[in-house]
């Protein structure tokens, strides 16, 4: 189907950069033509909505549930705008980075946010695909004003000037009909693969717990550790308090210091959830970092304090900084090797304790205090070495397969993006696609695809109301 896909017979200029050369029969006019702005209030017992940049438009009870997200709206919603389904509604300070899309639902959202109805002759759902492009983000972006990047901001008096592309309306409901029809089978391609990862992620999990539980003997002796999260562990290890085995470096630097600002700044979401592996590195002057951090040197561990079921930790290779969020962690040389306890920390019976400990606050985080008294069991350290060293072997299958299988996902991810740019716009005509289609029910996709909520942080993306509200004029 999309090899068969041809340009238009007839292009013109459109005159708009971000747009390029579109089919000669399309219009090319303003928002202001296109869109009127609503500002129904007064409705505060509708449900809230989000506008996030990964998904548009969801139920705010969606994206809360099993996170670690808090309603963070103001209270009084009497000012909170009314969205109705077809509004097209944008985040005024998100919409260079995509926060933008049509709604399915009634609800209201944020009185900083920007809700738009399509005139007559605009079809919401393919605006939801054209201003959900990559080129739109850089115009919505070269059209916001503000001191800093993250103070940038859309008006609603700008939006109206951004010119864009106008199809007829049949042929507006052709294209989302292609579009529809092929992303639901690109999400149902990348749910299968997402499904692929967990299980390899749970047989991975299941070979860790194994070996850093009973060891790589099937019949050696147990003994209870005394400890209902962990159960029996073998009868020749040891169960000491983590912090009689290690030491967690305390007292901050200044990352802006001449000796600090070049070396690499780890924090959280710089680590990928249960592998230990650090995915990316930047400088802390490149992050633009100017509050206190820790000094990290080789082979210390860095372990995440905050939200400890996302598992984020890892070995550092050099001397680094890691953020405040996280503990440099230093082995008792004499009782363990940094990767054993590594495997430990990653391991589901630690994870429990720590995630126990950490709900007992509003934000879930593992202190010191709490973090020092947990058990660490743990054999002799050639054992160690025996384990990490089949750990590493057993594991690097699967850690491959899941690489493959991640790579796959970007990559359609990337070809889905390239396509939908290429249709909105008018570089290719779907119109006889279109009307080859089969008619079937439309699938819901599930809030679950982790593509379209997380970041590789595990958190969600879209903050609700994660920037200042600003007042309207």
């Amino acid at each position: 189907m999309i090899a068969d896909l041809k340009p238009y017979p007839a292009m013109k200029d459109s005159g708009v950069p971000w747009l390029g050369d579109v089919p000669e029969h399309w219009e090319v006019v303003p928002n202001r033509a296109l869109f009127h702005e609503i500002k129904d209030r007064d409705c505060p017992d509708e449900q809230m909505l989000s506008v996030t940049i990964r998904k548009g438009i969801i139920r705010q009870a969606a994206l809360l549930e099993d996170t670690s997200k808090k309603d963070s709206s103001n209270m009084d919603r009497s000012k909170y705008k009314l969205v109705q389904p077809s509004d097209i509604a944008y985040n005024k300070m998100r919409a260079w980075q995509g926060a933008v899309g049509v709604s399915d639902y009634r609800g209201i959202i944020s009185p900083a946010y920007v809700v738009e109805r399509p005139r007559p002759g605009g079809d919401s759902r393919y605006f939801h695909y054209l201003l959900r492009t990559p080129a739109f983000a850089k115009e919505a972006e070269r059209w916001s004003y503000g001191i800093t990047s993250d103070m940038w901001s859309l008006r609603p008096e700008h939006f109206k000037m951004i010119y864009e592309c106008l199809p007829p309306l049949p042929e507006q409901a052709s294209i989302v009909r292609f579009l529809d029809h092929w992303d639901q089978r690109v999400r149902r391609y990348i749910r299968a693969k997402q499904k692929l990862i967990r299980l390899l992620e749970e047989q991975k999990q299941a070979i860790i717990h194994s070996a850093v539980t009973r060891g790589l003997d099937p019949d050696v002796p147990l003994k209870p550790s005394g400890v209902e999260w962990l159960g029996d562990i073998p009868e020749h290890w040891k169960l000491k308090r983590f912090k009689f085995v290690t030491q967690i470096t305390s007292g901050q630097i200044d990352p802006r210091q001449p000796e600090y600002r070049d070396l690499v700044l780890v924090a959280p979401n710089h680590i990928e959830s249960g592998t230990g592996c650090i995915t990316h590195e930047e400088t802390a002057n490149e992050q633009g970092a100017d509050s206190g951090k820790y000094k990290v040197e080789p082979r210390q561990i860095i372990y995440s304090k905050i939200r400890p079921n996302l598992r984020k930790a890892a070995i550092a290779t050099k001397q680094c900084l890691c953020s405040a969020d996280m503990y440099p962690i230093t082995v008792k040389k004499s009782e363990l090797h940094p990767m054993f306890l590594l495997h430990v920390l990653l391991s589901e019976p630690f994870t429990k304790y720590t995630v126990d400990c950490s709900l007992r606050v509003a934000m879930p985080k593992i202190n010191r205090d709490a973090l020092g008294k947990a058990l660490v069991w743990y054999p002799s350290l050639d054992e160690q070495d025996e384990i990490t060293s089949f750990l590493d072997k057993a594991l690097r299958p699967y850690e491959e397969s899941v690489q493959v299988a991640q790579r796959e996902i970007e990559l359609l991810r990337e070809y889905r993006t390239r396509l939908i740019a290429d249709v909105v716009t008018g570089k290719l005509n779907v119109r006889e696609a279109a009307a080859r289609l089969p008619k079937e029910p439309a699938e819901p996709e599930p809030l679950d695809e982790v593509y379209d909520l997380t970041d590789n942080d595990g958190e969600m993306v879209d903050d609700l109301d994660a920037v200042p509200e600003e007042a309207e004029a």
